[in-house]
């Protein structure tokens, strides 16, 4: 098994949070490398485009979350064999993170700029998403979105959900997915349960 490392912020949410959890429920050992929001400056010189996650195999570099989360979920045996089922796969990772870009640039606002551009993703384009996922899982079940399994696909929107849900992003009401597509929370409930998901929580708490 290779030697892997994980550069990010130190918290439970954003892009390395599902390539974390593939890892640990994949009893995939790696190094956990967190870092606070002062000390991004510093770590961002280190790598290629000045953004994490990175992923460090065997003291190799390498970018871009979704890559990342692939390679993980096929250490893991979370990621789909047949081709059409990784497509599935594939194609629900990459609307989650295209939400993510547009949710993006409203970090680094403040005030009224931020409210503005916040309630224009609430009421535009982060409720066409929800409803396309929350589409998707019905399509293929109500329990997973590819391969009738668990795979990285549910991973990357648990915590997106999660994350709409939690009440840390302002202006962005903590029930807005149980308004717009309340399958996806029933989704993350399931996925909050899984066994391993459960355990790599707890060990936080220790």
């Amino acid at each position: 098994m290779p030697k892997l490392k994980i550069t990010y912020f130190d918290n439970h949410g954003g892009r390395a949070e599902p390539v974390r959890l593939a890892l640990a429920i994949g009893n995939i050992a790696f190094e956990d490398h967190r870092f606070s929001f002062p000390e991004f400056a510093e770590v961002r010189k280190s790598t290629p485009f000045g953004q994490v996650p990175t992923l460090e195999v065997d003291g190799v570099q390498v970018t871009q979350c979704d890559s990342m989360l692939r390679y993980a979920g096929k250490l893991a045996g979370l990621y789909p064999t047949d081709a059409y089922q990784a497509l599935l796969c594939d194609e629900v990772m990459y609307v989650v993170e295209e939400a993510g870009v547009k949710m993006g640039p409203t970090y680094r606002m403040t005030g009224e700029e931020q409210k503005a551009a916040r309630l224009a993703l609430v009421n535009g384009s982060i409720p066409v998403f929800l409803r396309w996922l929350e589409k998707q899982l019905l399509a293929h079940g109500g329990e997973y979105f590819a391969d009738n399994r668990l795979t990285v696909a549910d991973l990357k929107v648990f915590i997106e959900i999660r994350t709409l849900n939690s009440g840390r992003l302002d202006h962005v009401p903590t029930d807005l997915v149980e308004q717009v597509a309340p399958a996806l929370n029933a989704h993350a409930k399931r996925i909050a349960e899984h066994p391993a998901v459960v355990a790599y929580y707890a060990s936080f708490a220790k």
